[in-house]
This record gives structure tokens, sequence and C-alpha cells, in this order.
């Protein structure tokens, strides 16, 4: 099992079956039904095909495992990749209530990036000729912003707003070309449990965050920890921790 996160089309979990991958759309209200069995190496994915890996590291093991040069890239660098010498935009994302990073990313994939991420807000800080400055201007900006936010984080605050007061005043240190505000199409009332599963209806999808509702609770799952799954069709096997309301 993978998934998309929507950047080309809806939100999908990703289905190989002897070579061939199949698609399945996570809209909202849609029914899924997997039972995750044994994780392994997710082996490789080309187009519409799939080779499979049966090593043990998941969800890539170092054979499959893609290292992007510019994970920690702080603008010293030789522009290694044709990528880094396109125009690129520096910008800020804000994940609720409180949470600010600085990043970067080429112009032209802006919006997508953000999106990709699950921003709730965003501001776009400057265009810049190519991925070296930036990076260097974002290394400059992240002394004080930081530039990662992990998953658990954003999982944390699916239910709250943005602060608006927390995220207008570092707006006020920056003159900003654009802003965002981003809806998923869904809203929650509590903070949905953090679960593994592929079994429910779907809420919605916000970045690699999948929101499913099962069992009378609402689940948030990291689609990463999806991948490298077996799947079987059928129902979940397995006790769920129930959300009670106890997280608001």
């Amino acid at each position: 099992m993978g998934y998309e996160t929507g950047t080309d089309g809806p939100p999908a979990l990703l289905i190989a079956d002897d070579g061939s991958v199949s698609s399945v759309a996570l809209d909202p209200g849609t029914e899924i039904a997997y039972a995750l069995d044994e994780r392994h190496c997710a082996g490789v994915l080309d187009d519409e095909s799939h080779t499979p890996c049966p090593r043990d590291g998941a969800p890539y093991c170092d054979d499959h495992t893609y290292r992007w040069p510019c994970a920690r890239c702080t603008g010293e660098c030789s522009l290694p990749l044709e990528s880094c010498r396109e125009e690129h935009a520096i910008y800020l994302a804000a994940f609720a209530p409180e949470t600010f990073k600085v990043g970067v990313t080429r112009s032209w994939r802006l919006d997508t990036r953000l999106r990709e991420q699950g921003a709730d807000r965003a501001a776009h800080l400057r265009t810049v000729a190519d991925g070296r400055v930036a990076r260097q201007i974002e290394a400059e900006i992240a002394a004080d912003v930081g530039d990662r936010v992990r998953v658990p984080t954003k999982i944390r605050g699916l239910h709250e707003p943005v602060d608006e007061a927390a995220w207008n005043d570092l707006l006020a240190e920056f003159d900003a070309i654009e802003t965002y505000d981003f809806d998923y199409g869904f809203e929650l009332p509590d903070r949905p449990v953090t679960e593994t599963l592929a079994s429910g209806t779907v809420r919605g999808v916000q970045g690699r965050v999948l929101v499913l509702d099962t069992g009378g609770s609402t689940y948030a799952v990291d689609m990463r920890d999806l991948v490298g799954h077996d799947v079987r069709s059928g129902e979940r096997e397995r006790d769920l921790q129930s959300s009670l309301g106890a997280f608001g």
C-alpha cells in the first residue's frame, strides 16, 4: 500500500497487486475497508507499474530509499540539481494553533507544496533566482522561526483554528507578497485519535494526514505509516482507542 497527496488529482491510496497499481480516491464520505498485514519495503512505483521488494526495511529499505540532496541544504552548494537553477519562492507556513515554519520551493509549485504539507495558513515572502539563494535566506529566517514541523504536531492541532494574533505578529516582521488561507473541506470538534488503520469513512485529507470516522470515533492516520503494508479487503481486526471527546 502507498498513497498520493492529490497534487494532480484527489488524494488517494495506492494498492499494488501483481505488478499493477490501482488508485482508491479518498473523497469525503468514501468508505474504505482494508486490514493491514505485514509491513516491508514498498518497492518501486514507476508510472502505473510496481516492482515489489521483500526486504524488511519499511517503508523503504536502504536500496530503495531516496535521499533528497537539498533536504538540509543552507545554500552552501554548487546547485547540484537542474531544478536548483529554477526560480524559487520563500514562504512561511502556519499549522494550528501556533506552529510556524519557513520553507522554500520552486515558485511554480508554491500552492501545491503548501497543500502537500497540510498548511492552514501561509505567506509568500520572496521570489529569488535559484535554490541556492532561497536556501541561504531560508537558513537565516529558520534561526528564529524553525524549518520543520513533525506530523504528530500537525495532528494535535487539526481540530483548532490558527492563533490569529500569533500569526499576524509573525507576518508583521515581513513584507509578504501574498497570503493563503487553506480549507481542506472538513472540521473537527475534538482532537482525533492518532492510529494506523485503513478502514472507515473518509472525513478528509490534510497534507498526508487521513482523517477517518469509524466505530463512533475519529482517527488521524499519517499515510506514510501505511506505506509498505500488505493489505486485504475487510474490516480492521484489532480494537482501537476510543476518542470519547477527551482531547478537546
